[in-house]
């Protein structure tokens, strides 16, 4: 495995300088910023990070106020209480994109929200407490507890919602097998917390925050056209 010294060196001859590399990464939020955000934001970044799963990313955006709108503003109290029956109202509105499953996962996220938030102090508290340094597991949890929440759906939602993380994009991927950290994707544990292990080396040397690492490693495939 490369240490963060060839990281570095290669961004940077890439992009010219700090300034410029900086200028392209991304910036998680702060535990207060976490923390102060309301359920309904979060029911909210989860439902649009479901909906977004093989779609136009601004045709969902595009949407999205119809969604606030049918889903009463994602209140995760409220929306808890939406039976079948309501969702099959919502497959006949022609403001929402009209997928049965991702619909129906809109209240089972808001349980699975409100259930890991109360033990907790709350679902932002959780996101503020949770250790990057095991955030794979993060990904998990949300994956068992939630609606199509697997693959890049949940790490997705964590960098929407300004959790820091790595995402197994397929340029991360590539890298981490290039330098023999992984041998196939995340869907194995081995495979998963050798990833961890290897970001958190990195964040060691750096202090750069994981999602800023997970760019610069995605840097060193997807080449400039």
């Amino acid at each position: 495995m490369r240490d963060y010294r060839w990281l570095q060196a290669y961004c940077l001859n890439r992009f010219g300088s700090e300034a410029a590399l900086q200028a392209l990464l991304p910036v998680p939020r702060t535990p207060e910023e976490l923390r102060s955000t309301a359920d309904d934001r979060y029911l909210s970044l989860l439902a649009r990070r479901v909906f977004r799963a093989g779609l136009r990313h601004a045709m969902v955006d595009a949407r999205w106020p119809a969604f606030e709108k049918a889903f009463f503003g994602f209140d995760p109290h409220k929306v808890l209480l939406m039976g079948d029956e309501h969702i099959e109202r919502l497959m006949q509105d022609a403001t929402l994109i009209r997928h049965l499953g991702k619909l129906r996962s809109v209240p089972r996220n808001a349980r699975m929200l409100l259930e890991l938030g109360v033990p907790a102090g709350g679902f932002g508290q959780l996101l503020a407490d949770w250790p990057e340094q095991d955030i794979v597991s993060l990904w998990q949890l949300l994956a068992r507890h939630g609606d199509q929440l697997g693959g890049l759906s949940a790490p997705g939602f964590l960098r929407m919602a300004g959790k820091d993380t790595f995402l197994p994009v397929k340029d991360v991927l590539a890298a981490l097998k290039g330098m023999d950290v992984i041998d196939g994707p995340l869907t194995s544990k081995r495979n998963r917390q050798a990833a961890q292990a290897a970001f958190n080396h990195w964040q060691q040397q750096s202090g750069r925050p994981l999602c800023q690492l997970s760019a610069m490693l995605a840097f060193t495939v997807n080449q400039p056209v």
